[in-house]
């Protein structure tokens, strides 16, 4: 048999201690057991570092995908600019569609080791410009939502 195979313990896997009179277990199958319950904890944590990951891939498959539709909300709501405001905010909404536009391609050629070591280094360098831009961004997409909100009236 295998020494990886667990098999139910039996009298000869004890042997009998003639201080104590208590029997206790062999060193070897509690070696081996030890072993058993390290190999089958290594293979849980690897499986759920796998489905992490399939999970982390998906989301950052359809981050990109949200931001390139903002970006293309905001190309589209800078002809509306420039017939309400002027020309030069609808300029404004153009640079922002082009900076959203390039954020996504970049997010989607990055794998998320890549991602993740890129938000840290942001974060250590300067934790201010990290919270201000999650808090805008945060801004932007309720005011997203919420104009999305107001466009469709009930009805």
């Amino acid at each position: 048999m295998a020494d990886t195979d667990a098999t139910p313990m039996g009298e000869s896997d004890f042997t009998a201690d003639s201080n104590t009179h208590v029997a206790a277990p062999l060193k070897g199958s509690t070696t081996d057991t030890k072993q058993a319950i390290k190999d089958g904890a290594t293979k849980y944590t690897a499986q759920a570092a796998d489905k992490a990951r399939s999970f982390a891939d998906d989301g950052k498959a359809r981050a990109g995908t949200a931001l390139d539709q903002i970006a293309q909300l905001l190309t589209d709501a800078a002809g509306q600019v420039d017939e309400k405001l002027g020309a030069q905010y609808g300029t404004y909404a153009r640079s922002a569609a082009d900076s959203v536009s390039g954020f996504a391609d970049q997010v989607k050629a990055k794998d998320m080791d890549e991602l993740i070591d890129d938000a840290r280094e942001l974060v250590r360098k300067s934790p201010a410009i990290a919270v201000g831009a999650a808090a805008a961004v945060g801004f932007v997409i309720a005011r997203l939502v919420q104009s999305g909100v107001d466009a469709n009236p009930k009805g």
